[in-house]
């Protein structure tokens, strides 16, 4: 009897340790944390008006995926690993940043199809320095849940894209080079009533709304030496932007009262209000060494109480709280058997 006891010790421990847990030492923000994805690269996942569902961008060769599309799913769905979402973007081109608008039955995304059928090159590293496309064929469309395209709310030339959407419904904030600088544009749901937002030279983008409407948060590089303003400039004409020096910036949803909300260093993006409208949650990798890892951070929004969220050595980014504010999902490289792909985790969260 008791070498049956210690044999089942011994199984249990073993069971145990081939199915560690995914929350790491440290994450006390999260009660659990579930993976709803297993392959490829998933990314950029953005929750329903009512919290039933996520809408996000795969690139996953082994669907036949070379570069981003659009899907939307049940995430309470227990058979996530074992089934392709259904694919809500045209299957053309290249596709980014996709938002639910009011209803849940109509979706927001840009896409580079109407210019060509195949996907854009990806750019090569620049002198070993890791840069992002600025594809100037994005435009911003409106589709139904079954991929049919609706309307088409941007026609300048150059790049229209990471459109989200106002909790409140009434309007959409984009980034835009129709001026000859990335700037954050609003206008209302159907297109119209177009506002600039920022207007100083740098990189404004991946901006979100606050809970109430009123404030918008989002990512920045601020060149100010005229090597740094050259740097940016050169790469600007070529279609590229090196995000590797980025700071979070906070403002009235009409622009007024801009102020920078970070000073840490290094790249601080992909920000989203705390449910209270009181803190942003961000990612960053400020006390990285080199490019890696990224950790989520918060912090108020009047600059104070920066705190650590996730405690990963890899890579956590795209942070979204859902609505009710009881659910963060996030992406992660975590639990990818060293591999380089990227997953989306939900994760019941504390307070």
């Amino acid at each position: 009897m008791k070498n049956i006891f210690i044999i089942m010790i011994i199984l249990f421990l073993q069971a145990c340790s081939s199915n560690p847990s995914i929350i790491n030492e440290g994450e006390y923000h999260f009660s659990s944390l579930k993976q709803l994805t297993n392959g490829g690269d998933n990314a950029e996942a953005y929750w329903s008006f009512d919290d039933s569902r996520l809408i996000f961008q795969v690139t996953n060769p082994k669907w036949g995926l070379e570069c981003d599309q659009i899907f939307t799913f049940d995430w309470k769905n227990d058979n996530l690993f074992d089934e392709i979402p259904k694919m809500v973007s045209t299957g053309l081109g290249r596709t980014t940043c996709s938002y639910f608008l009011p209803g849940d039955t109509t979706l927001v995304y840009a896409s580079t199809h109407l210019a060509d059928s195949v996907c854009p090159p990806t750019p090569e590293r620049k002198n070993d320095r890791y840069v992002w496309p600025i594809y100037e064929s994005f435009d911003i469309f409106t589709s139904d849940d079954n991929g049919n395209i609706l309307n088409q709310l941007t026609s300048e030339p150059g790049y229209d894209a990471e459109a989200t959407v106002s909790p409140v419904g009434d309007k959409i904030v984009f980034t835009s080079m129709r001026t000859g600088d990335l700037e954050l544009f609003t206008c209302d749901i159907n297109g119209s009533k177009l506002k600039q937002i920022t207007f100083d030279l740098g990189y404004d983008g991946g901006a979100f709304f606050s809970p109430d409407g009123n404030q918008l948060i989002f990512r920045s590089s601020r060149p100010k030496s005229k090597i740094e303003i050259k740097k940016y400039k050169k790469l600007l004409s070529q279609g590229l932007v090196e995000p590797t020096n980025m700071e979070l910036f906070i403002c009235n949803s009409d622009g007024s009262e801009l102020r920078q909300l970070t000073n840490l260093g290094k790249a601080n993006w992909c920000p989203f209000f705390h449910p209270s409208g009181k803190k942003v949650i961000f990612a960053s990798n400020h006390k990285s060494e080199r490019g890696f890892p990224f950790n989520l951070y918060m912090i108020n929004t009047d600059g104070t109480e920066l705190e650590q969220v996730t405690n990963d050595d890899t890579f956590d980014a795209f942070p979204v709280f859902s609505n009710d504010g009881k659910r963060l999902v996030f992406s992660s490289n975590r639990n990818n058997g060293g591999t380089r792909e990227t997953n989306l985790f939900v994760a019941d969260w504390t307070d």
